[in-house]
């Protein structure tokens, strides 16, 4: 049995082994299989460049989330060696942090970045302007225009001596940051000055006249074909820009870029905002109903980000919050109106003033505000009016619900001692006139120790009505 028992064992394991060595050699050819089928470049040490131009098209306000996304794409573009970014840019501008980032991200790339401004009818002003004078080649399609690039305050300051003063130093500031842009790429330095100054705007005909732009091209195909064979410079030496055999790859925003480039809306944000005071209104007024308060924080958070982004006036936001203060304390002080009134005013006031700027593109929609002001205000109202109603309703239930109801006296009744049966339960009842055991009787009071007081019913029409009403 033992010896058997180990030949056993044996045979096992030589199965195993054969198994073993089966597979070893099957993934070695594998192994060599796929080498000898997969394109030889990848095995390169130092495989040619990318022939992918990376493209960026921007069609809104430049925001912190747009700035990160093209930086980030400008980033993977040099890390994959490709051709050159192209950023397709119409924007009315954005802010100066934002457009910084995005300037940095083009003079510290490796790769050509061209920046073309398009469709037709498409714009660079503000901060669009300073982004295309950084680039290594700008180009402006017809019917399109650039500059306007003067800062604009957006501190909310008095107006006095000292906002002048602190203007001044931002003129001076952005002038020199859009002179030494042109210098760098060898373009009109006056003008790029002019443009901050004076905020002046020229066409694609006249920036191609007065040196601020590189080429006018129909559209992307004629544009790669003109920049073939331009010249740019990197780190002190002389390149040639190749499109030849090039292809164009637009990289789009993720999910997760998208809506926070969405939260950046001043009118989304302000809606965010609205819906998560509305719902810690509604988990204030009705406590234990979580999924309001929840979703009222969750909103607010988000809210916070947006305005992080945004000129954000905070006397605004406080007079928004007084609004709800006011809206609260309506529906559980009767002030006739009076306290619906102020908050309607303050949340009018603090909307308009909510976003401190005079760009238009950074403005909440008056129609967006007209229309979350009026819904507030009509939401309160008939919150106020359902409270107070409610408040002089007479009660139907616990003692005060008693009073009015009808019984039947369980045994005799007096002003000492007894019984009623009424609203299907057994009370301690008292009566001013003795009341007889089986007779129909109406609580007329509530008295302390769980007791009421009550009467008998003469009329026969009431006995029969309330036998009728105890049988439904």
């Amino acid at each position: 049995m033992t010896t058997r028992g180990a030949k056993v064992i044996t045979r096992h394991q030589r199965t195993k082994r054969l198994l073993v060595r089966t597979i070893s050699v099957f993934a070695a050819l594998s192994g060599f299989a796929l080498l000898a089928l997969s394109p030889s470049r990848p095995l390169l040490a130092n495989p040619p460049t990318n022939d992918n131009i990376l493209l960026i098209e921007v069609a809104a306000p430049i925001n912190p989330v747009i700035a990160s996304f093209i930086a980030e794409t400008i980033t993977t573009a040099n890390r994959q060696d490709n051709r050159a970014v192209l950023i397709e840019l119409d924007t009315p501008g954005g802010l100066d942090t934002a457009m910084r980032d995005i300037i940095q991200a083009q003079l510290n790339s490796q790769i050509p970045t061209i920046v073309y401004v398009a469709p037709q009818g498409a714009r660079a002003a503000s901060a669009g302007a300073l982004i295309t004078l950084a680039a290594d080649f700008a180009v402006m399609a017809p019917g399109t225009n650039i500059g306007a690039a003067t800062p604009v305050s957006i501190g909310g300051g008095s107006g006095g001596e000292a906002d002048e003063t602190m203007m001044k130093k931002v003129a001076n500031d952005a002038a020199a940051y859009a002179r030494s842009l042109a210098q760098k790429r060898g373009r009109n330095q006056e003008w790029a000055e002019e443009a901050v100054r004076d905020g002046v705007s020229i066409s694609a005909r006249e920036a191609l006249d007065l040196a601020v732009i590189d080429l006018i091209a129909e559209n992307r195909e004629d544009l790669l074909r003109q920049l073939d064979g331009y010249k740019f410079i990197r780190d002190g030496e002389v390149m040639i820009f190749s499109s030849a055999g090039s292809q164009l790859v637009t990289v789009e925003m993720n999910w997760r870029q998208k809506i926070l480039n969405a939260l950046s809306n001043p009118s989304f944000a302000y809606l965010l905002m609205m819906l998560g005071i509305l719902g810690i209104f509604f988990e204030i007024s009705q406590p234990g109903a979580i999924f309001p308060g929840a979703v009222g924080a969750i909103a607010i958070l988000l809210a916070l980000f947006a305005f992080s982004a945004l000129p954000v006036n905070y006397v605004g936001l406080l007079l928004i919050v007084v609004a709800f203060i006011l809206f609260i304390l309506e529906a559980n002080i009767p002030s006739y109106g009076m306290l619906a009134i102020g908050g309607l005013i303050a949340m009018s006031l603090g909307s308009l003033m909510l976003i401190d700027s005079s760009e238009p593109y950074l403005q909440i929609s008056r129609a967006v505000i007209a229309a979350t002001v009026l819904s507030c205000a009509a939401f309160t109202i008939f919150a106020a009016t359902m409270v107070f109603k409610t408040q002089k309703r007479h009660s139907h239930f616990g003692q005060d619900g008693l009073v009015g109801k009808q019984g039947v006296a369980d045994e005799k009744i007096d002003a000492d001692r007894g019984r009623v049966f009424v609203y299907g339960e057994y009370w301690s009842a008292r009566s001013d006139t003795p009341i007889a055991k089986g007779q129909t009787v109406e609580v007329v009071e509530v008295l302390d120790g769980l007791k009421v007081k009550v009467a008998a019913i003469t009329s026969t029409n009431q006995s029969a009505d309330f036998e009728k009403k105890e049988a439904q």
